[in-house]
């Protein structure tokens, strides 16, 4: 254990699982820890890394912008504030935004959105249907709404209003719905749940159904929102529209933001609906801005659909000589590979010895979200020291 990690165990709140690895700095998509060892990063913040580390771009609006307004509230008006929201509004189908510092706190904007729709146009309305397996954050609404009994069972009893259906079954959504529910909440890709990709049948069946019901059709693109599947939002990828849209992690390409979007007949939420000190800041919207335009005029679209096909091939590559890599999935630049038995965390361990980082969001299970601009030469880097590190697992463990 280095020096940090044993003064982080004394002063930080163990509420994850760290791996031992101090990282000190970083440079597009690559890090390198406080003895100096390189690495390759597939992990990429958690897909927040959108230009990679350190991008210049980010960094020349950051010092530019803290030497002209850094923080005021939102009882005024700021210059960057309004121009992200223009650029997001211009280049999406939402009409109108709400920013904030998170994801989870977008979730807990648009949930609250979802109820007042309700009140307002379904005669009081207030469950949302969302589906098992999920992750909308880890506030305690956000908690509610997510799928899974692992994030809830310490902090019970759960705020009510939400019902949890099988992902990709639109007969279960239809079954659930009520007089009662107001709206739909769905990740394009679940991603948390290991990049679950549905059908484009079932998202287009969702939005048929919320239709016929006038429901909310919400898209929780946290994860996939900002070029992360090679479109500028999750939606496009599927041909269908949302009604609401979160926002958060590539938003701000590593600067804290969210933001939740809605059309204008759903932006129904009027002064002391809701709030935010921190949200929408100028320091935190100028980068946003910068992001979102560099995404747009930069080609990173067109270099994560590349990239992201040449991970595809890579990985199935490695699911062809390991026999016991049973699944490759997702799409752009964030997929996923399912191993036969609980191996994830020995392999994470391997590939890091060898310079790669991973994340392992499920025990048979490696997610990769590396940043947008990592070219086809890294990508194959990549593939070649994982292949190193599944080897060494599979000689270790006798797997063929």
């Amino acid at each position: 254990m280095s020096q940090w990690q044993d003064r982080a165990a004394k002063v930080y709140m163990t509420t994850n699982k760290r791996v031992p690895l101090t990282i000190e700095r970083g440079k597009g998509v690559w890090v390198w820890d406080d003895s100096g060892k390189k690495y390759l990063d597939f992990v990429g913040g958690w897909a927040v890394n959108s230009l990679g580390h350190c991008h210049p771009a980010i960094t020349k609006t950051l010092i530019a912008q803290s030497k002209k307004l850094i923080q005021t509230s939102n009882q005024f008006y700021t210059i960057p504030q309004v121009q992200l929201g223009e650029l997001l509004v211009k280049n999406s189908c939402m009409d109108q935004v709400f920013f904030c510092n998170s994801g989870a706190e977008a979730n807990e904007g648009a949930i609250k959105l979802a109820r007042k729709y309700g009140k307002l146009k379904r005669n009081g309305a207030y469950e949302i249907i969302s589906t098992e397996g999920s992750f909308h954050g880890r506030t305690l609404a956000a908690v509610a709404a997510t799928g899974n009994v692992h994030y809830q069972e310490n902090f019970l009893p759960m705020p009510s209003g939400f019902v949890h259906v099988p992902y990709n079954d639109i007969e279960a959504v239809m079954s659930a719905t009520t007089e009662k529910t107001c709206a739909v909440l769905i990740e394009p890709i679940q991603g948390e749940n290991g990049v679950i990709v549905p059908s484009k049948e079932y998202m287009q069946q969702l939005r048929k159904w919320c239709d016929e019901k006038g429901l909310l059709l919400m898209f929780d693109e946290v994860q996939t929102g900002i070029g992360r599947l090679g479109t500028l939002f999750g939606y496009e990828a599927f041909g269908v529209e949302p009604d609401v849209m979160t926002l958060a992690k590539g938003l701000g390409g590593g600067v804290p933001i969210g933001a939740f979007m809605a059309k204008k007949h759903a932006a129904v939420l009027t002064p002391g609906d809701h709030g935010t000190t921190f949200g929408g800041n100028p320091l935190a919207c100028a980068v946003g801005y910068t992001v979102v335009d560099y995404v747009i005029k930069r080609k990173v679209l067109a270099n994560a659909k590349k990239s992201g096909a040449r991970l595809t091939k890579g990985l199935q590559k490695l699911q062809k000589k390991h026999r016991f890599v049973t699944e490759v999935r997702g799409q752009g630049l964030l997929q996923a590979i399912q191993f036969k038995d609980d191996i994830s965390g020995d392999v994470l361990t391997a590939a890091i010895k060898n310079g790669l980082l991973l994340n392992a969001p499920r025990p048979n299970t490696l997610r990769f979200m590396p940043p947008l601009v990592i070219t086809t030469p890294e990508v194959d880097e990549g593939m070649k020291r994982l292949d190193t590190a599944i080897g060494e697992v599979a000689k270790a463990k006798g797997l063929k």
